[in-house]
């Protein structure tokens, strides 16, 4: 046997009909090329993502609740607004009192926070048209005036603003996402202002100073930071509405803005 015991010769064919079936398992296994070719493209051509509209297939019971069983609060609504960046000189409503009313009453709505109510002559035109009429439905809440960041003495000017805020009636002060991913050093262009910047600072105290609770969006999904593409989990709506993309360019990451928040 040339050296080869009996168990060398034993071991030599166990591995032979090992390979032998791994191969053949292998073979059974592996798909067709016209069964590959049904998997990767069914039916005919190729459904753009626009035009996916899928019917949901979950079969649960639905129960519907017409009308809240305790007087609830809506903390977060938009009953009006106003330019982004502080360009506006009357309160834009979505709707009246009268329209809302009757449903708030249907739903046993007790109360809505409008957390959009401006600055300046805005928030007192907002307050005059929700808030005084009807003080026990509607809360009123004011906004920073960013446009005026350009001109000196802002941070006192801002502070100020709050103090005027409170006595007309607001409630609280609102901050969009317009603090760290829109407002820049010259409003509309430069380097975007970050949320932690000093000249906030007493803004911040006032509304402190004064009870104002303080409602701040910073970021937006995790998702919206990163690059669209296939891997991002967004990415239908992304695609649908680039603009709400904050990846590039000279963005912070999400991140970034939760600390730059936690700094304040």
């Amino acid at each position: 046997m040339g050296g080869w015991s009996r168990r060398n010769w034993l071991a030599s064919l166990a591995l032979a009909a090992a390979g032998q079936g791994a191969i053949a398992n292998a073979w059974q296994v592996r798909p067709k090329k016209r069964e590959l070719g049904r998997e990767k493209a069914p039916g005919q051509g190729k459904l753009a993502l626009e035009d996916y509209e899928p019917k949901s297939m979950l079969h649960v019971p639905e129960t519907k609740v017409p009308r809240a069983r305790f007087p609830a609060i809506d903390f977060h609504t938009h009953l009006s607004w106003s330019a982004r960046r502080g360009r506006v000189t009357e309160a834009h409503n979505n709707a009246t009192p009268e329209e809302v009313l009757p449903v708030m009453d249907r739903k046993n709505l007790r109360m809505m926070v409008n957390l959009t109510g401006g600055y300046g002559n805005v928030l007192e035109q907002t307050i005059n048209y929700w808030q005084k009429p009807h003080p026990d439905r509607f809360v009123v809440f004011t906004e920073p005036w960013f446009e005026k960041i350009i001109e000196p003495g802002y941070p006192q000017f801002q502070a100020d603003q709050i103090a005027r805020a409170q006595a007309l009636g607001a409630r609280g002060l609102k901050l969009l996402k317009t603090l760290g991913l829109y407002l820049r050093e010259r409003v509309t262009t430069g380097s975007l202002v970050k949320i932690d910047d000093h000249r906030f600072d007493p803004m911040w105290e006032a509304a402190g100073a004064h009870q104002m609770p303080v409602a701040i969006h910073i970021s937006d999904p995790e998702a919206f930071f990163l690059p669209t593409d296939r891997f991002n989990e967004r990415y239908e709506e992304l695609n649908a509405h680039p603009d709400w993309s904050f990846h590039g360019k000279d963005f912070p990451s999400n991140q970034e803005l939760q600390e730059a928040r936690n700094r304040v």
